[in-house]
Order: C-alpha cells, then sequence, then structure tokens
C-alpha cells in the first residue's frame, strides 16, 4: 500500500506506475484505433456512413452481450492475469489487420470482427483494472491516483489521434494499425513488471444459479442506491450522444468539410486536449464547489459547448470545432475522475467488480446503439443535420443529473455505502 504522504505517485509507487504506464500505452493505441479504423473504412474500403457506425457500434456491442456476466467472473479471479490475457489478445488482433490488407484480404467484415474481438477483450480488462486499482493503493490515494490516470489518459489520447492522422496521411491508414498493435505489447509488459499480488479470491459457490444471482446483486446495488442509480442512468445517456456525433465526425471532417486524413487527426487530437486539462482541474474544483456541483459544472456547463462543433465549416471555422471538442473532452474527463473516486471509496470492495461491470453495461451499452443511431442519421440526413441532433443529446444528458439528487446537494457521499447483506428468503408454509 502506498503512503498518502511525501512524493507523488508516480515517484513513490513502483507498480503504480507500471500500472500507468500500461494503462496509457493502451489509450494510445485505443486511440490510434478510433480514427485508423474509420479512415481504414472510409478511404481504403470506400465505406458510408452507415457502414463506419457499424463498425463503431461492434467495438462496444460486448459490454452489452457479455458486461455483466464479467463482472462476476472478474470478482471471482485475480484481475492482473485477466488484464494480461485481454492486452495479448488485443496485440494479437490489430496486428492481424495490416498484415490481412497485405495479404489481400481486408474487408469491412473483418474489420468488424476485429472490433468486435476487441471489444470483448476490453471488457475483460476495463472491469479487472477498475477493480483492481483499489488493490494497490490506499484510499487516500485512489483520487490523485484516478486525476492521474484520466489525465495521462487524455494526453495519451491527444498524441495517439495525431499518430493516427499523421501515419495515415503518410504511409497509409492501414500502417497505423502497427503502431496501435505496439501499444497493446508495451502494456503487456508494463503490466507483467507488476510486484503485486492479490490474493486468492474465495471459491466461487458451486450452486448453479450463483453466477445469475452474483449479476443480480450488482444490479440491485446500482438501482437500490440513489447515487449509483443517477450516476449510472446519466452515463448511459450521456454515452449515447456521445457516440452518436462522435461515429459521424470523422465523415462529416472529410466529406463535408473537406479535410484530409492527417488534418482529420490533429483537429481530433487539439480536441482531446481538453481531456487533459479537466483531468488537471478536477480535484481542485471539487474541493473548492463541492464534488457534486463539480458534476454539474463539467457535465452540462462545459460539454454543452458541443452544440459548437456543428457549426463547423473550413478557414476560420474550424475553430468552432476545437473549441466544442476541447471543451466536451475536459467535462467529461473531470466529471469521470470525480465519478471514479467516489465509486471506488462508496463501494464495499467485494462488489467492486460487480458494479464496475453493472454500471458499465448499462454506460457502454447504450455506446452500440449510439454509434448506429448516428450513422443511421448521417445517411438519411445530410452529415451536419445529423452533428445538430446528436450533439443536443449532450447538456440534454446532463438534466438527469441536474433533476436527480446530484443536483441538490454539494458533495457526493464520503464514507462507504454498507456492506449490502444476503437477500431475504421467501416465506415457507408451515406445517401441513
Amino acid at each position: 500500500m502506498s503512503r498518502a504522504a511525501g512524493p507523488g505517485l508516480l515517484r513513490r509507487h513502483r507498480d503504480f506506475r507500471l500500472l500507468w504506464c500500461g494503462e496509457t500505452a493502451g489509450k494510445f493505441g485505443s486511440s490510434v484505433t478510433s480514427v485508423a479504423m474509420p479512415l481504414v473504412a472510409v478511404s481504403t474500403l470506400e465505406a458510408g456512413a452507415f457502414e463506419v457506425g457499424l463498425l463503431g457500434a461492434s467495438a462496444w456491442l460486448p459490454w452489452l452481450v457479455i458486461g455483466l456476466p464479467v463482472g462476476a467472473w472478474v470478482d471471482r479471479m485475480r484481475r492482473r492475469p485477466v488484464m494480461l490475457t485481454a492486452a495479448a489478445v488485443s496485440f494479437l488482433l490489430f496486428l492481424a489487420v495490416p498484415l490481412a490488407a497485405w495479404a489481400g484480404l481486408l474487408s469491412v467484415g473483418l474489420l468488424i470482427v476485429v472490433a468486435l474481438l476487441t471489444g470483448t477483450a476490453a471488457v475483460f480488462f476495463q472491469t479487472a483494472y477498475s477493480a483492481y486499482l483499489p488493490s494497490i493503493l490506499a484510499p487516500e490515494d485512489q483520487p490523485e491516483g484516478n486525476a492521474k490516470l484520466h489525465g495521462s489518459a487524455s494526453a495519451a489520447q491527444i498524441a495517439g489521434l495525431g499518430s493516427a492522422g499523421l501515419i495515415g496521411q503518410v504511409a497509409g491508414a492501414v500502417n497505423a494499425m502497427f503502431a496501435n498493435a505496439a501499444t497493446f505489447l508495451v502494456s503487456l509488459l508494463c503490466l507483467a513488471g507488476i510486484r503485486h499480488r492479490e490474493p486468492r479470491p474465495e471459491p466461487a459457490t458451486a450452486r448453479p444459479k450463483a453466477l445469475l444471482q452474483e449479476v443480480g446483486e450488482g444490479l440491485r446495488l446500482v438501482a437500490g442506491d440513489r447515487w449509483l442509480r443517477s450516476l449510472t442512468l446519466f452515463g448511459a445517456t450521456s454515452n449515447l450522444a456521445l457516440m452518436a456525433y462522435q461515429t459521424i465526425q470523422v465523415v462529416f471532417l472529410v466529406d463535408t468539410v473537406g479535410l484530409t486524413p492527417g488534418a482529420v487527426g490533429g483537429l481530433i487530437a487539439a480536441t482531446s486536449a481538453g481531456g487533459v486539462a479537466g483531468a488537471f482541474v478536477a480535484r481542485r474544483i471539487a474541493a473548492r464547489i463541492g464534488t457534486a456541483r463539480a458534476m454539474l459544472v463539467f457535465e452540462l456547463g462545459l460539454a454543452g459547448l458541443v452544440l459548437l462543433v456543428p457549426a463547423t465549416h473550413a478557414g476560420a471555422g474550424l475553430a468552432l470545432f476545437v473549441a466544442g471538442g476541447f471543451c466536451v473532452s475536459a467535462g467529461v474527463v473531470a466529471g469521470n475522475v470525480v465519478k471514479a473516486s467516489f465509486q471506488q471509496r462508496y463501494c464495499p470492495p467485494r462488489l467492486l467488480g460487480r458494479l464496475t461491470a453493472s454500471t458499465a453495461f448499462l454506460n457502454f451499452g447504450t455506446l452500440p446503439v449510439g454509434a448506429l443511431l448516428g450513422g443511421w442519421l448521417g445517411t438519411v440526413l445530410d452529415l451536419r443535420t445529423a452533428l445538430w441532433i446528436t450533439t443536443a443529446g449532450v447538456p440534454l444528458a446532463a438534466l438527469v443529473l441536474l433533476f436527480s439528487p446530484v443536483g441538490r446537494t454539494r458533495d457526493l457521499p464520503t464514507t462507504p455505502r454498507p456492506e449490502p447483506g444476503p437477500a431475504p428468503r421467501p416465506l415457507e408454509r408451515q406445517g401441513g
């Protein structure tokens, strides 16, 4: 365990430093993919807006299909081996894309399969990672750890988005996938170097319905707690809108605004700088005005400026895209820092994997729907109109927070939630 006083976590905590490096490398690779895959589909395979939307939906569909049972499985296993396996699988799958292109086998269908399988690996990795972090950090270090991880993830996203565009411009979009595969290899090596070993989890019960009961326990935890319920409902509606507009923004910038792949990557990278700013100010603003009020400032005030994005046009009008994207990135990342620290302190440790999976199932489960919605709107309407509709959903989603308990208090709870007891047994008829 780390100490609360003294130098920062990255200097004094070797295992956190390795986890930070591995996670940052993985986020860099994922950001390369978010630009490179649509660019491969559009520029190499001549895919349309709906096919790009289908590609985006495939990456998030596994959260809907296996997200809930994965939470229960992760609570039964050591988390670090799960993350190692997921990183190795992602490395091999992303490496397969440029190799398939060289062999003349690349197709939209193959990209969709890769997106589905790497999305499945991401479900296991993210669920295990969220539950693993509190095991290597003391409670007083967790806010700093979350801020550093979210901030570095945003910085990696900036570098990854810019690199994807430049590689796509210079060497071809397909070759950008080599950079993505390499980052997951780096992530794998960093995770392998962590010395901390988790205790072996208690053996799972052998009852046939144990898995369903554990999944239900996680869902009841979310549904039965007003704070977790409000934050999860907001996350689901917000992600629907965010994914809907982000799915078609690359097609919009290429086909409507007329930018080159390199310019697209650079422009999106500039908007992602907001994430670094958001992670940097999140704890300071939350400490000054309260964690609940900070959530409203971040998610309703800052993120609402995403409405500048659909007004983008060539030349000086590109500044509208940068300003809107910067603000929404800052608001979303800052809100995530506050929410992650709250959940890790509030949730009983035994249930953290199930909480992560249950909230992710509901939050990330709307992402494939958003991707398909964005792709469909971009097909039946002009892309600019589709962007106006989808970006309007971002501030509308934040109204969920405003009219929830979050909007009526200064701070989110700071004390752990009581451990839930076993579900009551049904009444049985006596005698007879």
